[in-house]
Parts: C-alpha cells; sequence; structure tokens
C-alpha cells in the first residue's frame, strides 16, 4: 500500500508510491556524451568569459591567463546584477525593487572533458573553498541577505553548458524555501530544545536503514520522506548553521563525502543528471541554536507535473530504504 511521509522539517507530505515501486535501473535515460571539445570554460579560454573574481593558481600565473585549477567568474548573462541600489518601492499594492544580487560561475576544472565525480579529493576540496572564499567575500556586502550555491549537471537538470561548473547566486531577500526550512526547524528547537538535524542524524546512525555513507565527521543518508528517487543529504555530525565556518579537516571530509555520493549515484544510475544545493543560513542571521546546514543531492529521474504543483506533495516510487540499499551497494 503507499505511504504517506511527513518530512519533519518542512513539514512536507511525500507519497511513496510502493505500488509503483521501480528499481534504480529502470530509470532508464540517455546518457549525454560531451558534444564539444572546448568551450569559453575552458582553459586557455580565460579572454572569452568575464574578469575572474577568484582564481586558485600554483604557479604565479596572472590573473585570467591559463594555468588555474579552479576560477570564478560573474555569469555572463546574470539573473541579478551587482551595480546599484536596491530601490524598494511599492505599486499600490504590490512590492518591487531593482535586481540586485551577484551571480557567479564556478568553474570546477579547466578540463572540458572532466566530471566532478571523476576529480581527485583534493580536486573537490579546492572546489568547496571557492565556495568557502566567495561567501566570506559577498558577505561584506549589506544588500544581500542569502547566498545560494547549486550545481546543474546534465541538460535535464537544467546545466546549459557541459564544461563541469556551479553556480552562486546573491539575493537581497531570504527565499521562501529557504525561511520555511528556517521556521520548521525553529519551532522544532522551540519545542524540543534540540536540533531537529542532530536529531536525525542520531536516529538514522542508531537504525541505518536508510544510512549510505559515513566518515568521521558527515553522514551520508537518503531523507525519511524524499520528493525525488535516490535523493541523499550530506549532513555534518558536529552542529553548525552556515557551510562557511567548518574547518579546514571538514572541508577535506565533506570532499571525501561528496565525491562518494556522486559516484555512488553515477554506478546505480548510469551518470544521471542531478542538482545538488548547500542548505546554509542567511547571511548575518544568528541561527545557530536550531538550524544545521547540508547537501541536499536530486538525481534528476522523474518530472514535476500537475499534481505536485497543484498540491506541494511530491510522488516517489522508489521507498528511500532502497534506494540507501542500492547506495550502499554501490560501494562494497
Amino acid at each position: 500500500m503507499p505511504e504517506l511521509r511527513k518530512d519533519p522539517i518542512m513539514g512536507r507530505w511525500v507519497i511513496i508510491a510502493t505500488e509503483r515501486a521501480r528499481r534504480p535501473s529502470d530509470f532508464a535515460h540517455t546518457r549525454e556524451g560531451r558534444k564539444k571539445s572546448e568551450c569559453a570554460l575552458c582553459g586557455g579560454h580565460e579572454n572569452e568569459t568575464p574578469p575572474e573574481v577568484l582564481a586558485y593558481r600554483s604557479n604565479g600565473a596572472q590573473p585570467n591567463s591559463p594555468g588555474w585549477s579552479v576560477r570564478v567568474v560573474p555569469n555572463k548573462f546574470p539573473a541579478l546584477r551587482i551595480e546599484g541600489e536596491l530601490g524598494r518601492r511599492g505599486e499600490g499594492m504590490f512590492d518591487l525593487m531593482n535586481g540586485i544580487g551577484a551571480h557567479e560561475v564556478i568553474i570546477e576544472t579547466p578540463d572540458h572533458s572532466a566530471d566532478l565525480a571523476e576529480l581527485s579529493e583534493q580536486q573537490i576540496e579546492d572546489i568547496l573553498w571557492s565556495y568557502h572564499d566567495r561567501v566570506h567575500d559577498l558577505k561584506r556586502d549589506r544588500r544581500l541577505r542569502y547566498i545560494l550555491i547549486f550545481k546543474n549537471h546534465g541538460a535535464e537538470a537544467g546545466a546549459s553548458l557541459e564544461h563541469a561548473h556551479s553556480q552562486l547566486i546573491a539575493l537581497p531577500i531570504i527565499p521562501l524555501n529557504v525561511a520555511e526550512e528556517l521556521n520548521g526547524a525553529r519551532e522544532y528547537y522551540r519545542h524540543k530544545e534540540r536540533c531537529v538535524f542532530c536529531d536525525l542524524i542520531h536516529q538514522e546512525l542508531e537504525n541505518p536503514v536508510r544510512l549510505v555513507a559515513q566518515n568521521d565527521e558527515f553522514v551520508t543518508v537518503c531523507p525519511f520522506a524524499p520528493r525525488f528517487p535516490l535523493e541523499t543529504w550530506i549532513l555534518p555530525k558536529t552542529h553548525g548553521g552556515a557551510f562557511e565556518l567548518i574547518t579546514k579537516h571538514e572541508y577535506r571530509n565533506l570532499a571525501w563525502a561528496l565525491r562518494d555520493t556522486l559516484r555512488r549515484l553515477n554506478k546505480v544510475l548510469d551518470h544521471p543528471p542531478y542538482n545538488y544545493v548547500i542548505h546554509s543560513s542567511p547571511v548575518s542571521e544568528p541561527v545557530d541554536g536550531y538550524y544545521h546546514w547540508h547537501i541536499e543531492v536530486m538525481p534528476k529521474l522523474t518530472k514535476v507535473a500537475g499534481f505536485e504543483w497543484g498540491t506541494g506533495f511530491y510522488i516517489n516510487p522508489v521507498p528511500p530504504e532502497d534506494a540507501a540499499r542500492h547506495l550502499r551497494e554501490a560501494g562494497e
């Protein structure tokens, strides 16, 4: 019989459609091949992008030249622009402001053919450090209230460029989804004086049926009420509200956890399109008592359609216990 499951943080319901139950191998998709050998994001094409705002180089090369391992540039077609004033105003009952913010592209490697999951742990750690450095820089801008870091991998997941990259968008408002997650965590803490994410980690380690992997500092699980088949979360075992405030050793362990997760998904699903999002606290908002930063990885295997848009429910044909078992076995 199908199950209705409630997410303990958001209060969001999902339907685990057990009568539609599918194995990961049933999610057939056409694996995308590399269509180009080079593009504007490749090493040697630095003059084809806006000037870099950050780059890691080991050979002392000049800015906007070859010799980098990770490079961050403003998006050539930004959703928001850093220049100008917010200009908050009203038109009758409607509120609006200027499109102020930042939109940046994190180029994860100069190699066009490389896939994030195939990079070394050190290379992935460098990418995570680039996120850290850009967040710390943008936090100084008092106009900005939330900084979102995400990755779209594959055309089906929204990637318009095939070269390995992720994105950062800094906003002058706190997005509704973020506010709802913060409110859910705050309410749990108000009633129980405990972090809901810490309780989740404790329970998943006590009864590891949804546990995928762990190391000294991070745990990877399939959440109890997943929206999507093989949705996977990476959570720090140590409580903390902000991704950019973790230690150097934690970044090293996070690089292992992220690489391990993506490689397991590639093995089980034959290199699926996916999105990942870093869920972290808003800029300059004290949330350390009740909020717990984490990464959500979502393979793009099903489509959001009328039922989901009309209800806010999601239908998932793969129970998370089965998903976790397949992902555990992929690491053996």
